[in-house]
């Protein structure tokens, strides 16, 4: 099956078993880069379809007033191409902890 047509299921599957063999650290630096480049696009492929079905969720809940209703959804709105935002987790001892 082409990643084109995987369902976003499949995709989410086929990116576990990803990290479970690049956490393993049994791969040979080259496998493990290929496959670091494979997740890597799976993983954006399935937050740009959770992004589209939020956009789709809100379409469907919401009118101009704010009131539930339902709307026709264009192909273009929904292919909206954004560049997913990284999110960075910054760890501090509790010495330097600002809290």
């Amino acid at each position: 099956m082409s990643e084109k047509t995987q369902t976003f299921e499949v995709s989410l599957k086929e990116l576990e078993k990803i990290v479970r063999r690049l956490e393993d650290g049994d791969l040979p630096l080259e496998e493990s880069l290929k496959l670091f480049e494979t997740g890597v696009h799976l993983a954006r492929e399935c937050q740009e379809r959770l992004n589209q079905a939020e956009r789709r969720i809100e379409v469907l809940l919401a009118d101009e007033d704010g009131n539930p209703s339902l709307q026709a959804i264009e192909k273009d709105d929904l292919r909206e191409q954004k560049e997913p935002k990284i999110k960075r987790r910054i760890v501090f001892d509790d010495e330097e902890s600002p809290f």
